[in-house]
């Protein structure tokens, strides 16, 4: 039997804009979690966001990058940040990103998240991270560091229980 998906939360910015959309009491009842996000901008400067677990400001965040577009590919890694690349972001655009939050209720591993993102410019992204937390994840800030989140933007979270 396949996976469900549950919506947990939806949040659409409407008026003014923010720099930070905060999911919070997060149930423990699921196995892992999908945050769907489609961000607009007041900057256009693709991919500078990132996402937090519990308000965790602490260097307790680990990822690699793979990426590329019609013209060339690279990769970078970074170790012992602040946060973890959600690759949100497009000038009054919006880009789809969806990260996969693997076993975030269990409190005896770190949480591992996958995020991936395709632009309208042919820009495709995979981000591999891990917190190094054994705290089950009951929050989830999603931030824009560069300019505002705008109006009509959104966050959904979903959460996927067993089979």
């Amino acid at each position: 039997m396949p996976a469900t998906y549950d919506s947990i939360a939806t949040t659409t910015v409407s008026g003014t804009s923010t720099t930070t959309i905060a999911l919070t009491s997060i149930p423990s009842t699921y196995t892992d979690l999908v945050l769907v996000t489609n961000i607009k901008t007041t900057n256009n400067n693709n991919g500078n966001g990132w996402i937090r677990f519990n308000s965790d400001t602490g260097t307790n965040y680990s990822q690699t990058r793979l990426y590329g577009s019609g013209s060339g590919a690279g990769s970078d890694r970074q170790t012992g940040t602040d946060y973890l690349n959600l690759n949100v972001g497009g000038f009054n655009n919006g880009i789809l990103s969806v990260a996969q939050i693997y076993s975030y209720s269990n409190t005896t591993t770190y949480k591992t998240v996958a995020t991936r993102i395709n632009t309208p410019d042919a820009y495709v992204s995979l981000n591999l991270g891990i917190w190094r937390s054994t705290s089950a994840i009951s929050r989830i800030d999603v931030t824009i560091f560069e300019g505002y989140i705008n109006a009509g933007s959104t966050v959904t979270l979903f959460g996927i229980k067993a089979a």
